[in-house]
């Protein structure tokens, strides 16, 4: 840059009054420990096995990712009546409903399991609930893979519900035996404000062992939370 040119920038901030404005990278940041794995797991079964390698869904919920993992050779598909028999396919990190497994089973298809370990998880609490007797409450967004997947361990002893306002309108059989789970990527403040409502209504629901959502999402909420007022602009990549 010319000493001119530096002159008419400098000119040009004072006219306009604007300063520079500084780029913050937060921390943590990136891709979580269970998505790393998934898409480690396709690009390992590509490199073995040869292409194609085929993937219930999308991998994970990032349309990049898909695009370059399907360079390398992997078929995408929703439903596996698209996967020849006898052929390899990946579940995706959300987790699958065991209907799916035994589709599967049926098609003789090679299977590789994706299903983040902390989804797997809430499917394995699912199914301890619900050979306990428990109705099962389930928090999230009802058209998610990973809900999907979680309703289907239990479908008849399931409620789906997404907001307070649906905690009003819940009717189980035996108010005193009531469980929650949640989906693994809410908002944790809206899941919290749920809970509540639903603890208040039925004063002996059993909380999961542990945290649903994950810790990824947990400190990525945070992070946002604590830069919101140091900043004019908020930029989510994803």
């Amino acid at each position: 840059m010319t000493p001119g040119q530096t002159r008419q920038g400098a000119s040009s901030v004072a006219e306009t009054g604007t300063q520079p404005k500084g780029i913050v990278l937060l921390k943590p940041r990136g891709f979580c420990a269970g998505v790393v794995r998934a898409i480690d797991i396709v690009n390992i079964a590509l490199e073995c096995y040869g292409k194609p390698i085929y993937v219930r869904k999308e991998i994970v919920h990032n349309t990049q990712v898909v695009a370059e993992l399907s360079r390398k050779g992997a078929i995408f598909v929703e439903s596996l009546e698209e996967v020849p028999e006898g052929a390899w396919v990946i579940f995706s990190a959300h987790g699958v409903s065991p209907e799916v497994r035994e589709q599967a089973v049926w098609r003789k298809l090679q299977v590789i399991d994706a299903t983040c370990p902390l989804v797997t998880k809430v499917h394995l609490e699912a199914v301890r609930f619900a050979h306990l007797g428990y109705s099962i409450i389930l928090i999230g967004h009802k058209d998610h893979d990973e809900m999907i997947g979680t309703f289907g361990e239990a479908p008849q002893q399931t409620w789906l519900i997404s907001s307070v306002a649906e905690v009003a309108r819940l009717a189980v059989p035996d108010p005193s035996r009531v469980a929650y789970l949640t989906q693994t990527t809410l908002s944790l403040d809206d899941t919290t404000e749920i809970v509540e409502a639903l603890k208040a209504k039925y004063p002996q629901i059993v909380s999961p062992p542990a945290q649903d959502i994950c810790y990824a999402t947990q400190n990525r909420q945070g992070a946002v939370k604590a830069a919101s007022p140091l900043c004019d602009l908020l930029l989510v990549v994803g």
